[in-house]
């Protein structure tokens, strides 16, 4: 019995705006603790015995935020699976399911998001040895939490007769969607219910089985579209068309709510919590003695039960109660914790209204390193580069817009038209319209820059790329 983890890390957690973003969305944060949510979804799996190395399914946009952050945490080996479009939680698990089968006919998956977050690793790992007992009898397993409060934001698994009393298995009855506070409270009440987690167990091919029956069109269209699939460097390529014609359907919706084969384990004592919001986020975090959670360069006055957040400038608050107060370098949010859920309803609007601060922040990382926004007018703009220690930006040219870089430490090696240039800490050189260049760092420590760009367009898709490290030749962003 080998298990294959499937860590689901394509969401764009809208909830948790402004640090949240379409670009760089929560499992990417360090939210709880020193690490990311997704490093700490795939280093909690470490120690179960008789485990691959992890499968993600994730986005074109966020691959190299994906392999990055799992190259920090030391996980070696991962599978990374781009999808060309989301399509929900049921096609990427299939998608899984099926490259997990090519292997290994015996592939078991323990599907898991990659934004959770879990304090008692060691529970965890029990709970998975448990769920695996039942899956590998051709159950389809759940982890139902049990729950501490009549919660209103989870959906909920109503647990049936017991199948394992030494694994606390039980059929499942049924799948109830988010209830209103009195139902939840009766929920509470009956002991039969737990929270849905979004965890779930099951062996490759009864998964695909259930969902033959119940979803056929899906299955064909994940078929194809692995079929399709092109590795490009460590990554795999979902087949864009195949994929884009599958329904889009959620694992709940497409196989739990009607196989027969559904399962749950109760999970006790995990310190779970999907952290769906920034009051969720509070819960979890330590607070002082007025209530408040106060991360970053907070001074308080006067102010009890607050969760207040500084990224980049203190923060003063004074005489307040209960808020959430989140600050990023271009945006602040200020709201009322029994609002916070309704942090989705900005963002909604900031797309509408094309501002960028829904999908990017002002520092936005590359396979290179990153860049961040200093200063903007009238025909310039002013970006903070980091380049990693023997990375390499494209070959590339621009059709709009001059550059001048001033190396601020670090070397650069810098190709300028028929130049090759090494530049060092205080030199700078420039870059006309139209010249082809490239800008690398040969040495050991990060290379750090500041860009002047000046000209009639200065957005990110003004670019030719001839060659490029990273595969992306071709793309103009």
């Amino acid at each position: 019995m080998t298990i294959t983890p499937v860590i689901l890390c394509g969401g764009s957690g809208t909830r948790m705006w402004p640090l949240s973003r379409g670009g760089y969305p929560k499992q990417f944060l360090s939210l709880y603790g020193d690490a990311s949510l997704l490093q700490q979804t795939a280093t909690r799996l470490k120690g179960l015995p008789d485990i691959n190395s992890p499968l993600l399914i994730s986005n074109n946009e966020q691959r190299f935020l994906v392999a990055e952050q799992l190259r920090q945490a030391g996980v070696h080996n991962p599978q990374i699976v781009l999808e060309p479009i989301g399509r929900n939680t049921a096609p990427a698990v299939a998608a899984a399911a099926v490259i997990a089968l090519e292997s290994n006919p015996d592939a078991l998956l323990l599907v898991l998001p990659s934004d959770h977050v879990i304090t008692q690793s060691n529970v965890f790992k029990q709970l998975v040895l448990r769920a695996a007992n039942v899956a590998t009898t051709g159950k389809l397993v759940t982890f139902g939490i049990q729950p501490t409060e009549p919660h209103t934001g989870y959906g909920y698994v109503q647990r049936g007769d017991a199948l394992h009393e030494t694994d606390a298995a039980y059929t499942v009855a049924a799948f109830v969607e988010k209830p209103d506070a009195k139902r939840a409270a009766e929920f509470i009440e009956s002991g039969d219910f737990y929270w849905n987690s979004g965890m779930f167990m099951f062996r490759a091919d009864v998964y695909l089985q259930e969902l033959a029956q119940f979803q056929p069109k899906m299955l064909e269209q994940v078929k194809a579209a692995v079929a399709a699939s092109q590795r490009d460097l460590d990554f795999v390529r979902l087949g864009h068309d195949e994929f884009a014609a599958c329904p889009s359907d959620s694992i709940d919706y497409a196989v739990m709510e009607h196989t027969a084969h559904a399962a749950v384990i109760a999970a006790a004592g995990l310190g779970w919590n999907d952290i769906g919001s920034w009051t969720a986020l509070a819960e979890v975090s330590q607070a002082d003695a007025e209530g408040n959670n106060l991360v970053g360069d907070v001074m308080v006055e006067g102010v009890s039960n607050s969760y207040i957040r500084s990224e980049n400038r203190m923060i003063a608050a004074l005489g307040v109660d209960n808020l959430v107060i989140v600050e990023t370098a271009d945006a602040i949010l200020v709201a009322h914790k029994d609002k916070v859920q309704d942090v989705k309803n900005i963002v909604n609007r900031l797309q509408a209204a094309g501002r960028s601060e829904s999908v990017t922040h002002r520092k936005v990382y590359r396979p290179w390193g990153s860049y961040e926004g200093i200063d903007s007018g009238a025909r310039f703009q002013v970006k903070r580069i980091i380049v990693n220690p023997g990375a390499s930006l494209s070959l590339q040219m621009h059709y709009h817009r001059a550059e001048h870089w001033i190396v601020v430490t670090g070397t650069a090696r810098v190709v300028n038209g028929d130049q090759t240039l090494l530049l060092t800490e205080n030199q700078s050189t420039y870059i006309p319209i139209g010249a082809t260049h490239r800008l690398e760092n040969p040495g050991k420590f990060p290379l750090e820059l500041i860009e002047v760009q000046s000209g009639g367009y200065l957005g990110e898709d003004d670019i030719v790329r001839f060659e490029d490290t990273y595969g992306r030749a071709g793309e103009r962003k």
